[in-house]
């Protein structure tokens, strides 16, 4: 259900006419992504043909929001389908935590950390994407790859814990950049190795965008094939922080098969959709859980992952069933891909298909940033 100052942020947006349907902005359907936080903060992208004469609209929007009672500040950003299949964006005008994906030329200044850049997701906390992010990386470098892996979560991360790798220290190179913690045939990295274990992160916005920003640019990641990002919960800063700041190649979305989780899904497929970033495919954990008879006992209902992949006409790359191996290993330290167990198999199997899916994914243009 919408809150209270959502409802008047909707209201305050149709007060201001849609030029082509004469609707209020919200009512035609004008307005998407709204977010509205809990300290007055409101973003919303604002699809229009991306031009000088679409300036006075966002500017009339940004103005008739930022009249709300409780807002506090109001970021509107012009966005619409460019005749070269581009995504056209243009900034907003004063500086906010919510912000369009960069131009082409600002991700050609970032020096690509490895040939194939690809986010690990799930828009839904719980649904066992780190432990799906650490086994596929595991098995990627198993198949012959030199694969990296980001912990990206600043307030939870959990790396060091699967990898075996607490109370280790990235080393500094002679450039004064980070050396990765090296585990399990990975090149790793994570603010689990820069802050105590038993410390609580407690930072705003800004400061977490910043020290996002600083795991990818300082560390010296060397050549890699691949590297994997395993992104926090949601479609938040941190995920356009790295939309920002790499040239991402493709996205992996985890989820469970319950409702609850597809619902985020959509919303997840729907950000990376947004931001020009390819979903590679769609991967179901926790499917089932295999009986003592053999049966399986399908807990959190039976192929909700694969339907929703299969309705959003993402690839759907395969379902991992719920394995005591994968819990243990991760508690352990000795991720289970690293075996030979059929799990190790099944991880495997996924590496190769997310592999085939970041080949075959196409060149997709980065977004374009139109200032006006």
């Amino acid at each position: 259900m919408p809150t209270a100052l959502e409802t008047l942020v909707r209201k305050a947006l149709d007060a201001v006419a849609d030029p082509v349907s004469g609707k209020g902005l919200s009512s035609s359907g004008r307005v998407t992504g709204l977010v509205v936080r809990s300290d007055g903060k409101v973003g919303f992208v604002l699809e229009t043909g991306v031009g000088a004469a679409d300036e006075p609209l966002r500017k009339a929007a940004e103005e008739a929001v930022m009249g709300v009672n409780g807002v506090t500040a109001v970021t509107a950003v012009l966005t619409a389908e460019a005749t070269t299949g581009a995504r056209a964006v243009t900034p907003p005008s004063r500086s906010t935590a919510i912000a369009p994906p960069p131009s082409p030329a600002a991700r050609q200044e970032v020096t690509r950390p490895a040939r194939g850049i690809v986010a690990i997701a799930s828009a839904k906390g719980g649904v066992g994407k780190s432990t799906v992010a650490v086994n596929l990386a595991v098995a990627a470098a198993k198949n012959g790859l030199r694969v990296g892996l980001l912990d990206a979560d600043v307030f939870g991360p959990s790396l060091p814990t699967m990898l075996g790798t607490v109370g280790k220290r990235p080393e500094l190179t002679a450039a004064k950049k980070m050396k990765p913690v090296m585990a399990h045939g990975l090149a790793t990295m994570s603010i689990g190795y820069l802050v105590d274990p038993d410390q609580a992160v407690v930072w705003r916005g800004p400061m977490v965008m910043s020290a996002v920003s600083q795991l990818i640019n300082d560390t010296d990641w060397g050549d890699l094939d691949l590297l994997f990002i395993d992104t926090p919960p949601g479609t938040g800063e941190v995920q356009l922080t790295l939309v920002q700041k790499l040239p991402l190649d493709g996205a992996v979305i985890v989820s469970t098969p319950q409702e609850v989780a597809l619902a985020d899904v959509r919303r997840g497929v729907g950000m990376f959709r947004k931001t020009a970033v390819p979903v590679l495919g769609v991967i179901e954990n926790m499917a089932w859980f295999e009986q003592p008879d053999g049966s399986r006992a399908y807990i959190f209902g039976k192929e909700g992952a694969q339907r929703t992949a299969e309705d959003m006409n993402v690839p759907f790359l395969g379902a991992l069933p719920i394995l005591p191996v994968l819990r243990e290993g991760g508690d352990a330290g000795v991720p289970a891909a690293t075996g030979d167990s059929n799990a190790a198999e099944a991880f495997r199997l996924l590496a190769e298909a997310v592999n085939e899916a970041l080949a075959a994914s196409p060149n997709k243009p980065a977004p374009t940033i139109v200032f006006e």
